[in-house]
């Protein structure tokens, strides 16, 4: 992945959001993404995907299938700084797949 130290991993990003109730709605999403319930996506460009959630500042998770089976976390964000997280997002992808693929 790109370095972390000038930008946030998904995870410092989840636990940075205050509310612990928006955290629990965020992580249950994510549980059932494991099992294959994408629930409401849309693609944004370039194979990556976007997790809409409709509550709090519209909060959003950028994603990418790998090989079928794994779902990577790209970054997360929100309405307000979304053009800015989908750019984010592709190249955190372009960057995993030069590195791994």
């Amino acid at each position: 992945m790109p370095e972390r130290s000038r930008n946030l991993s998904f995870s410092e990003w989840l636990n940075a959001i205050r509310d612990q109730k928006t955290q629990r709605r965020i992580r249950t999403r994510l549980a059932a993404l494991k099992l294959g319930n994408f629930g409401d996506y849309k693609s944004v460009g370039e194979g990556v995907f976007e997790l809409r959630f409709h509550f709090g500042v519209g909060y959003r998770v950028y994603f990418r299938e790998v090989d079928n089976t794994v779902v990577l976390l790209l970054c997360g964000g929100d309405k307000l700084s979304q053009a800015r997280d989908i750019e984010r997002a592709k190249a955190y992808w372009l960057a995993y797949k030069e590195t791994y693929l």
